[in-house]
């Protein structure tokens, strides 16, 4: 490793998508952005700070930046209808901080509410002793045969912000409390420890995401992509001893991803519960009415509406499924029915 890249390495703060990285694997830099792909490690300078004034550490801490810091960062694409949509293409001229969980490309549109994004100088692209680009794929969980011996319920929402990762949390809380060794996992969106430090809050017994599974966000990956991190992510969780797993699934139905899991045969196989996390009764309406196009009902509804009595009410004479609040979701009783459906038990009456 040359000493001006040493230099720039040692003070440089870490993102949490590059947590999995070996570094010291990382020998040299180079400038071929031309051929940079979704994964890439790109060391960055802070230029001029923007909506991020602040980057998620590998250490689970969030760390203020400032012109002139040296970032590590991982390219790629990012969509999130509430801030960015991103490509996952690096120009040497300047570039776009996409997320502070690092992920870093070129901005193509933003919300009119927030501010334009972070720009960053891209310094170089990572590489390892025979000059290959070190790219997060490298560090991914490995696959395992057990991945389909897990229950899994499934957590959709309407919309980014709709109340996924809360009831994914609070699902998680109740399972524990159950008595169940539960996974709590985020299947798809782009990588920051917000999401998993709620998760890991419950005391969820493996707490994980896509980024273990190799990728910054999964934002334009191939859907044969997604599928396989998904895999790794459940045969992790059954290696490690969980009995049932949660998993959210980022953003709407609509979203590129979501909707193409929602539509493929995979999430069907695979699914032995399903949470929809809804903002208000019109948006569970038009919710269960996409959902029953590709056959999948959910058991309940959850997220904002269900903070309103009378969004509650409304919901459910307009869709006849049982509204939860997050006090229900994290109850042990209402968890372990959940529970006894996705472990093809008989349902106890009470």
């Amino acid at each position: 490793m040359s000493i001006s890249l040493l230099s720039s390495l040692v003070p440089a703060k870490w993102t949490f998508a590059t947590r999995r990285v070996d570094r010291s694997l990382i020998a040299g830099i180079d400038g071929s952005f031309d051929t940079v792909r979704a994964g890439d490690l790109i060391l960055a300078q802070v230029v001029q700070l923007g909506q991020h004034q602040r980057v998620q550490l590998t250490s689970g801490r969030p760390s203020a930046i400032y012109p002139g810091d040296m970032i590590v960062l991982a390219c790629g694409a990012r969509y999130a209808p509430d801030q960015f949509e991103g490509v996952a293409e690096i120009d040497p001229a300047g570039a776009d901080l996409l997320a502070g969980g690092g992920c870093i490309g070129r901005m193509t549109a933003r919300n009119e509410r927030i501010k334009p994004a972070t720009q960053l100088l891209p310094v170089g692209r990572l590489c390892d002793a025979q000059g290959h680009a070190v790219n997060l794929d490298r560090f991914s969980l490995p696959s395992s045969p057990r991945a389909y011996e897990i229950p899994v319920i499934f957590v959709l929402g309407t919309a980014m912000n709709s109340g996924k990762t809360l009831a994914t949390a609070q699902l998680a809380l109740g399972l524990r409390r159950a008595g169940y060794k539960v996974a709590a996992l985020k299947g798809t969106g782009t990588g920051a420890f917000g999401d998993l430090n709620e998760y890991a809050d419950t005391g969820a017994h493996l707490v994980a995401d896509f980024t273990d599974a190799g990728m910054v966000t999964t934002y334009m990956e191939p859907l044969t992509r997604i599928k396989d991190g998904l895999d790794k992510l459940l045969g992790h969780a059954a290696e490690a001893g969980c009995q049932i797993a949660v998993m959210e699934i980022a953003d709407g139905l609509f979203q590129r991803e979501t909707g193409q899991l929602v539509a493929d045969p995979w999430l069907r196989a695979r699914m032995s519960g399903l949470v929809f996390a809804c903002g208000d009764a019109v948006a569970a309406a038009g919710g269960l009415a996409e959902l029953a196009r590709h056959g999948l009902r959910p058991d309940v509804l959850t997220g904002l509406l269900s903070c309103s009595p009378m969004a509650v009410a409304e919901a459910q004479a307009a869709t006849g499924v049982t509204v939860l609040r997050k006090s229900d979701l994290a109850d042990p009783a209402e968890a372990n029915l959940f529970a006894l459906r996705a472990l093809g038990m008989p349902r106890q009456v009470a």
